[in-house]
């Protein structure tokens, strides 16, 4: 009810809008606090002090395997792994397989998710052959492969043969070496790419290849200009997950190559870290190379989330 009175408006009180109350009660503070503050206790304990321990020791001496308390030695550790020799070889490992498993991982992936999203026989069985790898351990898959690139028995060595190659040494060259463990992590990691890809298919929007269909666009320019287009949120997360996971491979390089050969031809960055802290007794000079390795994959982060947040 209003006023009848010209000119002016008067509302009923009994008509207004309840007032919503500003700020959190007790109880939303309380929960919300119990749930996230168990989170943020693991972080702390298991990510974030780990990090900040690593780049203290980073600046001592020290010995694992001695009883001698740290030495503090500043920047010691940082000056000797961008002067020491073999510092570029090991950056451009760790750049060829970290590059190589991305963009294999995603190409491989996507085309993979493309072709089981139709309707094919046995399409449920493939997909689960698919993803197997991914659960496997990777030390289990590095002993397997090893007989597959073995160049004298292994299955690459016999189907060369067969059409008159000769097979490589994948143990002995460099090169070769890092190819063989290059594709094995992609076979490896190709299952995650996959599912994550077909997932983000089977929820794309219909009504979009259906106006395709009905103009009778040509496959190629629906997969580039309604598919891909529909999945660029996605190629950005993989692109992050994928890159931080292929900075991370160990348990392959040390089941395949250790390192090697030549010392260097399959080192990256990550096996580095285990080099000098656990082989050399390095742990000051190991805390180094992870907290350079840390402090690029941040800066590669940062940039696909701007480059992200420009296209959005």
């Amino acid at each position: 009810m209003t006023s009848t009175i010209p000119g002016t408006s008067v509302p009923d009180p009994d008509l207004e809008l309840p007032r919503r109350k500003s700020g959190w009660s007790l109880q939303q503070i309380l929960l919300a606090a119990a749930l996230i503050l168990p989170n943020m206790i693991l972080l702390i304990l298991f990510t974030y002090r780990p990090l900040v321990d690593n780049f203290r020791i980073s600046f001592f001496q020290w010995n694992l395997s001695s009883t001698r308390p740290p030495l503090f030695v500043g920047f010691r550790n940082y000056a000797d792994w961008f002067s020491d020799p073999g510092t570029p070889t090991i950056v451009m490992n760790t750049v060829i397989f970290t590059v190589a498993a991305v963009a294999g991982s995603m190409i491989l992936g996507l085309a993979l998710a493309l072709l089981l999203d139709q309707k094919l026989f046995g399409r449920a069985a493939v997909r689960s052959m698919i993803f197997a790898p991914y659960v496997i351990s990777g030390a289990a898959i590095g002993v397997a492969f090893q007989f597959v690139f073995d160049p004298q028995f292994g299955l690459i060595q016999d189907l060369l043969r067969r059409i008159g190659v000769e097979s490589p040494n994948f143990y002995q060259d460099p090169k070769w070496a890092l190819f063989m463990v290059t594709v094995t992590y992609i076979w490896k990691n190709l299952g995650y790419v996959f599912v994550i890809y077909l997932a983000a298919l089977q929820g794309r929007r219909k009504d979009l290849d259906e106006a395709a269909e009905i103009d009778d666009t040509s496959p190629v320019r629906r997969l580039f200009r309604v598919v891909l287009p529909q999945l660029r949120q996605t190629t950005f997360f993989l692109s992050v997950t994928v890159l931080l996971s292929s900075f991370q491979v160990f348990d392959l390089i040390q089941v395949m190559t250790r390192g090697g050969p030549l010392g260097n031809g399959t080192m990256t960055m990550v096996y580095q870290v285990y080099e000098e802290s656990f082989n050399n007794n390095r742990a000051g000079y190991g805390a180094a190379v992870a907290s350079i390795m840390f402090l690029i994959v941040l800066v590669i982060t940062v940039i696909q989330v701007r480059l992200q947040d420009r296209q959005d």
